[in-house]
């Protein structure tokens, strides 16, 4: 169409074969600057109308079931939601359900809406932090494309060898050094010597070299000469030649080299008379080294939820069913003299224990230091037994073995639990994987350091031109989700912490880092009180990146109660007076800076509005009132003390709770 004036149109596709152009609808092409809402009456909201400027970072507060969630969550999201579902073919919506519209007069200017809310979305065991932040994914092919496969055996670099390989390592000795290009002796199955040899001199061949020395192949085909030769040192030579860095001599020695790698099936062997003396060199067009073969690195060998990177043994999720260590020893302060190993306590059962503790004198063992205190060397001493007792290894063998007897199956169910997978230690990935690095370090190295220090690695990495150039793009995403991670206060967590195992603020703060990576705009956040959890120190990180989510260009309403967020907001939105039936009126709305300086000389002024006159938030905003400190402390003699904690991060802390006064636990996020 040439018809200018014609509206902007959107394309609408079905299962058929054709497209349609429909015209947009004027008005919703219009864009508002305002949300506007009237008669919202959801849930305990009094008729409430209300008009909310967009792109701005805006905070709906007020006393707890007041009516801040029914009108962010219950009204604004689901008629965005809803709006959304709408927009969809009537084939797409049957798998959504269907979704009631809020109880309100109409709302103008919505844009779609994204809800992160303060609970814990997944309890797929396969969810892990870094899948979640879609960190892992880059990670997984920054590993593919810049990956270096580095051979357990002797730690050298595994590479496929190419013809162009073969001939600079031979150019790069000096000239008219002596060499000669080979490839081994293959006799094929159903074949004998005699035949093979037969056949190498009918296709051109005339030479065999064995550790040096040269032999003649007619002088092989004679009878009796091939009885107990030894083919795996024989080579089919063939050329021998000087080296000379002209154009004629490069042709010789590339044509030379492709024949030795099709008549090798891929193998090569150069052996070079240079000063120093005789040396062969391998080469290979296999990905192979120290006599393995590797996988070549690919973006699904790191993926454990392929089964081409996953652990055959766990299938990817890293833990088994097996025997659980926290049943066998629950109480990790006592020793094994005390009993802590649990399923060798009775009459019958400590035979086993006895026979530790008589004979732990030969091989220096600590019976009587509590568990925690042992070294993982002495622990894992306890499970494998040695040559004067049986570990517990064999005592779990013994109950397998016996599991006719009622008894013995009921006690090894009785320590049965999900366990770290024997194979690959919770990293979830096949061992070749972890033959890949990077900067030194493999993905299963790197999923397991905290984000803090996940960030130092990659600020330190230091990467060739070529391999720059390829993951530059990668590592700018890698980067940017890490400090957004940083930024919302979860600097200690890993990439391989289970997305199920983390807090409902944990949770809400991973999916602001998704959303700020994911760079959309023109979009509506509604969040559900994200500083849960979150210690002073980080909130302002907290407020810069609920800032940096409106500057792309988007609309964030927070329900919050903290007065650094609050203070922070562009706009203000207060619900109440009181909770429940006595609440859900807007008694305060507006900007926030129109707040602050109300309170002067200490005392109320008299031309102060009835609104901030009933909104508590605004009170205490201005100072109007505060929660006063008491004067006197109560006294405590009486107290609950903690020795030696352990649980999780704590480093055997002591501490006393004191009793029957108001005490407070704090510290930074993830601190203990």
């Amino acid at each position: 169409q040439k018809d200018d004036t014609r509206l902007p149109a959107k394309i609408v596709f079905s299962s058929h074969t054709k497209s349609v152009l429909l015209p947009i609808n004027p008005r919703s092409y219009s864009m508002n600057s305002t949300i506007d809402i009237q008669g919202a009456r959801v849930n305990n909201l009094k008729n409430i109308s209300l008009k909310i400027p967009r792109n701005q970072l805006i905070v709906i507060t007020g006393l707890s079931g007041s009516g801040k969630s029914s009108l962010a969550f219950d009204t604004l999201y689901a008629e965005g939601q809803r709006r959304f579902v709408e927009s969809l073919s009537a084939y797409a919506r049957q798998f959504l359900g269907r979704m009631n519209k809020p109880e309100v007069d109409f709302i103008r200017g919505i844009p779609p809406a994204i809800a992160i809310e303060q609970k814990v979305n997944t309890r797929n065991p396969r969810s892990t932090v870094g899948t979640s932040t879609e960190i892992y994914d880059y990670l997984r092919l920054l590993y593919a494309r810049i990956g270096q496969t580095i051979s357990p055996v002797s730690g050298e670099l595994v590479k496929k060898h190419t013809v162009e390989d073969v001939v600079s390592f031979i150019l790069s000795f000096p000239e008219e050094t002596k060499l000669y290009i080979m490839c081994p002796l293959l006799v094929p199955s159903g074949r004998t010597l005699e035949e093979q040899l037969g056949l190498l001199l009918k296709e051109g061949f005339t030479r065999l070299e064995t550790n040096g020395s040269v032999t003649k192949i007619e002088s092989l085909l004679q009878p009796d000469a091939v009885a107990g030769l030894d083919t795996d040192s024989m080579f089919i030579l063939i050329d021998r030649l000087s080296v000379i860095n002209d154009k004629a001599t490069k042709s010789r020695i590339a044509d030379s080299v492709e024949t030795a790698f099709y008549e090798g099936q891929q193998v090569c062997y150069v052996r070079m008379f240079a000063a120093e003396g005789e040396v062969l060199h391998a080469f290979s067009k296999e990905f192979e080294a120290d006599g393995m073969t590797f996988d070549e690195p690919t973006d699904q060998l790191f993926n454990f939820n392929s089964p081409v990177g996953a652990c055959p043994v766990c299938e990817g999720f890293g833990k088994v069913i097996g025997i659980d260590e926290e049943l066998v020893v629950p109480n990790k302060a006592l020793s094994v003299y005390d009993e802590a190993i649990y399923c060798w306590r009775g009459e019958k059962m400590s035979e086993w224990k006895n026979a530790l503790v008589s004979s732990a004198d030969k091989f220096d063992f600590p019976i009587f230091r509590p568990w925690y205190q042992l070294t993982e060397a002495q622990q894992q001493l306890v499970w494998t037994g040695n040559a004067y007792f049986h570990g517990l290894n064999s005592f779990f063998k013994m109950l397998e073995e016996n599991q006719y007897k009622i008894q013995y199956r009921v006690m090894l169910a009785r320590y049965r639990g999900k366990t770290i997978c024997p194979e690959c230690h919770g990293t979830r990935l096949k061992k070749q994987a972890s033959n890949v690095k990077v900067g030194g370090k493999s993905i299963t190295d790197l999923v397991n350091l905290p984000i803090t220090q996940l960030k130092l690695f990659f600020d330190e990495l230091a990467l060739g031109e070529n391999d720059l150039l390829i993951a530059n793009r990668l590592l700018t995403e890698i980067n940017s989700r890490i400090s957004f991670l940083l930024d919302v206060g979860l600097g200690y967590l890993t990439l391989n912490r289970l997305s199920s195992t983390l807090s409902g603020g944990e949770s809400q703060r991973i999916n602001l880092a998704t959303s700020l990576g994911s760079s959309l705009v023109g979009s509506l956040y509604i969040l559900d009180e994200p500083s849960i959890g979150l210690h002073s120190r980080d909130t302002q990180r907290l407020i810069s990146v609920l800032r940096k989510l409106q500057q792309l260009g988007n609309t964030v309403i927070v329900v919050e109660h903290d007065e650094e967020i609050m203070r922070a907001a562009d706009y203000l939105i207060d619900i109440g007076p009181d909770a429940g039936r006595l609440g859900g009126e807007i008694v305060y709305q507006g900007p926030v800076s129109e707040l602050m300086p109300i309170l002067k000389d200490a005392h109320i002024p008299e031309n102060l509005s009835e609104d901030i006159r009933r909104s508590y938030t605004a009170k205490y905003l201005t100072g109007m009132e505060t929660i006063p400190v008491p004067a006197v402390r109560r006294k405590w003699n009486n107290y609950i003390e903690v020795l030696a904690a352990h649980q999780n991060n704590l480093k055997g802390v002591n501490v006393k709770f004191p009793l029957n006064v108001m005490t407070v636990v704090t510290g930074v996020s993830g601190s203990g």
